[in-house]
């Protein structure tokens, strides 16, 4: 049964750090104990550059997937029937408390066996929820931008600069980007001659096949994978409200198909950023919670 604004319960440790929601995300209540995918909303954008407001979107994305049906055809299955718990926002503090205190969260539920869906706020928000899962670990990061400046206005960690950050922790090897359209030449040079694995957009649509494959081959052999998702990689004709917008990129139904590919039993967890609800009327959000209904269905239909 369909529940608006049910009280969860938390559980564990690490609920001081939250606010409870007004809205649980899709309306259907699992207590923490009982879940098996645990969503927690961040709201921080104290880096964004362009378009601020994305620590708006956790309640907006909530406040579409009470309003958008939930029955997935691309798997059969609905998210009425998932076991999914709504944390709450987190509270934040300046950007390395509100890291810390994501990645801590990460950490805690995946320790106990459940995988974390954190709806950000800003890309910066990243770096903690994927490094909180450690080594080994393939991060593919659905993007229209690299995020591979070495620093961005004299700063060294912020949404321009997180990849960078993540791949001198984690190895070049850890990072698949997908979906790129904008770079700087810094960012293009420094994944050539690191070896980091990309597809852009363009490749995507002019050889689906062959940009489906590449992707598939990145993620041989890897046993664990983290899957972070900027609205942005989508084209602002289906996702208008983002903190950067970039023409040309790709239709939701081609970003859904892609997930299907890393959305399975090695996922151990996942992010959606950068919606900017003042910027729009309600569309990206709408997207974001389809995009979070589906890609936890595909990760159910591999647990069952």
């Amino acid at each position: 049964m369909k529940i608006e604004g049910a009280s969860l319960e938390l559980g564990s440790g690490f609920k001081h750090l939250y606010t409870s929601p007004p809205l649980g995300f899709s309306g259907y209540a699992t207590n923490f104990d009982e879940a098996r995918y645990v969503i927690f909303g961040v709201p921080f954008d104290g880096t964004s550059s362009y378009r601020p407001g994305s620590r708006f979107a956790p309640m907006a994305i909530r406040e579409a997937s009470l309003n958008i049906e939930t029955y997935s055809f691309r798997t059969g299955l609905d998210i009425e029937d998932l076991r999914l718990s709504d944390l709450g926002d987190l509270h934040i503090a300046d950007l390395d408390e509100t890291l810390r205190r994501a990645g801590s969260v990460v950490k805690e539920i995946s320790a106990l066996g459940k995988v974390p869906l954190a709806m950000g706020g800003e890309h910066t928000i990243s770096f903690a929820t994927s490094r909180a899962l450690g080594k080994p670990l393939k991060i593919v990061s659905f993007d229209a931008h690299m995020d591979l400046r070495d620093d961005y206005l004299g700063v060294r960690l912020c949404h321009a600069t997180f990849n960078r950050r993540l791949c001198e922790e984690l190895g070049n090897e850890a990072l698949i980007e997908v979906g790129i359209r904008a770079v700087c030449k810094e960012e293009l040079d420094y994944a050539k001659k690191k070896g980091i694995r990309f597809i852009t957009s363009r490749q995507i649509m002019e050889e689906p096949k062959e940009a489906f494959k590449d992707l598939e081959e990145s993620l041989e052999g890897a046993g664990r994978i983290y899957v972070t998702v900027d609205m942005d990689v989508l084209d602002p004709a289906f996702a208008p409200g983002v903190g950067n917008p970039e023409p040309e990129g790709l239709p939701t139904s081609i970003l859904l198909d892609l997930l299907k590919i890393v959305c399975d039993e090695r996922c151990l967890g996942f992010d959606i950023v950068e919606v900017t609800p003042l910027y729009d009327r309600g569309e990206t959000a709408i997207q974001a919670a389809k995009i979070i209904f589906e890609a936890l269905c595909y990760l159910e239909s591999h647990r069952k």
